[in-house]
């Protein structure tokens, strides 16, 4: 009795493997902001990387410093953000460029440096705070004189 049991538990779960197989999940990442990418989607998923080092080695190296191509822009662009309307930031699994990586087991160092959020705007916080700062500054420098 007990080895119809484990017969049955074998034929069970060869059955039941290729149905769990077919259900690798496949990255989704989300949608950019604008009309269309810089590049075709299929090129950018092959060739993104190269897009980037080759910018990188324009701008360090050359001074040529274009958006096309820049690490930033993509970020602006492909920004994921979560359920309080705050971007994430790489750390988090729902960030547009670990959705890809982590799935592919690639490991990054862009953000050892660069920032994994948009940059702020004219109208963020951080750049209202700054402006503030400038003001009063130079109104205690005008209050000097």
């Amino acid at each position: 009795m007990k080895f119809l049991h484990l017969i049955a538990l074998i034929a069970a779960g060869l059955t039941a493997s290729p149905a769990a197989l077919a259900e690798i999940p496949i990255p989704k990442p989300p949608k950019g902001r604008g009309d269309q990418c810089v590049e075709p989607t299929p090129d950018m998923r092959r060739n993104h990387m190269d897009y980037i080092l080759h910018q990188r080695d324009r701008t360090m190296h050359l001074g040529i410093r274009t958006s096309k191509h820049s690490l930033k822009e993509c970020i602006d662009c492909h920004v994921v953000k979560d359920d309080t309307g705050t971007p994430v930031t790489y750390a988090s699994e729902d960030h547009f460029c670990r959705s890809c990586h982590s799935y592919a087991a690639v490991h990054i160092d862009c953000f050892e440096c660069h920032a994994s959020t948009p940059s702020p705007g004219p109208g963020s916080p951080r750049e209202a705070a700054k402006v503030s700062d400038r003001v009063t500054k130079a109104s205690a420098g005008n209050a000097n004189e």
